[in-house]
């Protein structure tokens, strides 16, 4: 068995990583540039001059960024992210579809005006006739096959989407936590007598049967586009809300999802925040879902709680062991794109976007960076 030295990394070590990691956000700029004769300092390796092993490669940590440039992109800069989660905003496309070639290429040359690449969409054409089986529901999935061709020709490699019919919910965004900062919550209590859902009573196989016939027209586009599907879990992972199923809930599901339409391009988006209300042991998800090659997309939060009463916390301060989480995405040789998801209000910001105050996002970038680096030094 590993010693403790190899099994956790000292508090010394990780706050000196982190550290490292979120100073350029925070630290005044030092008195001159930093050199190889600096010491302290990473010298750049020149080409065929013994510049020893290289640097593992590693998840790449991007950040949501809605497609307008704003002080936001210049300070997620400042912490040294180079990649962009995307999202296209009502009456962007030009009088285009948002979805369409030009509106894609449009959005993509923005983000790279501000020094990041996109990496992933995370925003979809309407999907509800699809969700529910009705009719119309082939031409949102001809939306959808537009979406990722025109993904595939502009080099945009993942798609995040879900299979909620009453999307993500929440029963309050102003629980008080560490500080008094502010995050968001649900409580199934508050929603046990709410009146059923105007679609009407949705069962499991009604959405397992509708989520295979989109499969399986959408994923032979998206293997010939190059471009990976990623669901993202049910939130909150707790079935049925309103009548109504929500099947991506549990770990056992995902292995369905998977299973159901084979595919390269068929995977996951491993949000944290709900995957650890599926199970004790996220690093163990992690290992079963990386080892297929099925992590396509990560965000990376934490809650503490049950699926049925939770809250989103802190990243430092919630029911899950980050370090162990990371070191697992290292394991199974993770590369993809990474971004923190749901943040606390921290004091001085704006509640008006629960969940994405600048502050909070700010000190998860620093957090994640450390961990990475404190797990990639070991």
């Amino acid at each position: 068995m590993p010693g403790d030295a190899q099994r956790h990394v000292s508090r010394r070590q990780f706050l000196a990583a982190s550290a490292a990691a979120a100073g350029g956000a925070a630290a005044s700029a030092p008195s001159q540039p930093p050199d190889e004769k600096s010491p302290g300092t990473r010298a750049a390796a020149k080409p065929g001059a013994g510049a020893g092993p290289a640097r593992p490669r590693r998840m790449k940590i991007a950040e949501m960024l809605l497609p307008t440039p704003s002080p936001v992109w210049r300070l997620v800069k400042q912490c040294g992210v180079d990649y962009a989660v995307g999202a296209w905003q009502r009456g962007t496309g030009g009088g285009e579809p948002p979805w369409s070639y030009k509106a894609l290429a449009r959005l993509k040359k923005s983000y790279e005006g501000g020094g990041f690449e996109l990496a992933v969409i995370e925003c979809r054409p309407p999907l509800r006739k699809a969700k529910l089986g009705l009719p119309g529901r082939d031409d949102e999935i001809a939306a959808v096959c537009e979406l990722v061709r025109n993904m595939g020709a502009l080099g945009i490699p993942v798609w995040c989407y879900e299979w909620m019919v009453l999307g993500v919910l929440r029963t309050s965004t102003t629980l008080r936590s560490r500080g008094g900062a502010l995050v968001t919550g649900y409580d199934h209590a508050l929603m046990r007598n709410a009146p059923p859902a105007d679609c009407g009573p949705v069962p499991d196989e009604q959405l397992w049967a509708s989520l295979k016939y989109f499969l399986e027209r959408v994923l032979p586009v998206a293997e010939k586009a190059d471009v990976k599907l990623a669901m993202h879990p049910d939130d909150p992972p707790l079935s049925p809300i309103r009548g109504v199923a929500r099947i991506m809930r549990s770990v056992e599901n995902f292995q369905r999802l998977v299973d159901l339409v084979p595919s390269p391009a068929n995977g996951i988006t491993l949000c944290q925040g709900n995957f650890t209300l599926m199970t004790d042991d996220l690093p163990g998800v992690i290992r079963q879902f990386g080892r297929q090659k099925k992590i396509f997309f990560v965000h990376f939060r934490d809650v503490r709680g049950t699926p049925e009463k939770y809250e989103e916390t802190f990243h430092d301060d919630g029911k899950t062991d980050m370090l162990a989480c990371m070191r697992a995405y290292r394991e199974v040789g993770f590369e993809g794109v990474c971004r923190p998801d749901h943040v606390p209000t921290m004091e001085g910001d704006s509640n008006d976007k629960p969940s994405y105050s600048t502050i909070g996002r700010l000190f998860a970038i620093g957090y994640i960076k450390g961990l990475e680096d404190a797990v990639y030094a070991e």
